[in-house]
């Protein structure tokens, strides 16, 4: 690491701890040569993954883009920014962890309605209302008639009642 001051590239860790979020780690640094002291930042250095569109556009993966949708689709329901936040961390967590450079937006589309679907229904009907770009409400009806069927078979699948 090169001092701030002296450009020496001699320096000892003096401190380290971890950052707020706990995704960085602190370290106060000491230059040997001028005896100044600087704080510098480890940051783990992410691969980016490029979201394919549906049009075959790319951009970069955008978890806070994942999270204005789920929001949206949110809205004065009742889902804590904690659940917020720890499904935008499981989509985030799935991307990186596919080991692939692309992901389609499709994909990724599909996990977010999954994940709604398990936590608050209204959300997922909002989400998917948007996200299949239902053209007419005959559309729209065959989803929601979907849903209630696969609720109706798991609920008889735990040995529960309709």
């Amino acid at each position: 690491m090169k001092c701030l001051y002296c450009d020496c590239t001699d320096s000892k860790v003096i401190d380290s701890r971890s950052s707020d979020d706990r995704k960085s780690i602190r370290r106060r640094r000491e230059c040997t040569l001028c005896g100044r002291r600087f704080t510098t930042y480890e940051t783990i250095e992410v691969t980016p993954v490029l979201v394919v569109k549906s049009n075959g556009t790319r951009e970069s993966y955008n978890a806070e883009k994942v999270r204005r949708g789920i929001v949206k689709a949110c809205e004065k329901r009742a889902v804590s920014a904690d659940a917020i936040d720890a499904i935008v961390s499981d989509i985030s967590r799935r991307v990186y962890n596919s080991m692939e450079s692309e992901i389609s937006s499709k994909q990724i589309g599909e996990m977010v309605m999954d994940a709604l679907k398990e936590t608050d229904e209204v959300a997922y009907v909002r989400y998917a209302s948007v996200y299949r770009s239902f053209k007419d409400i005959s559309s729209f009806m065959s989803e929601l008639k979907k849903m209630m069927r696969d609720t109706r078979d798991s609920k008889k699948s735990e040995g529960g009642t309709v």
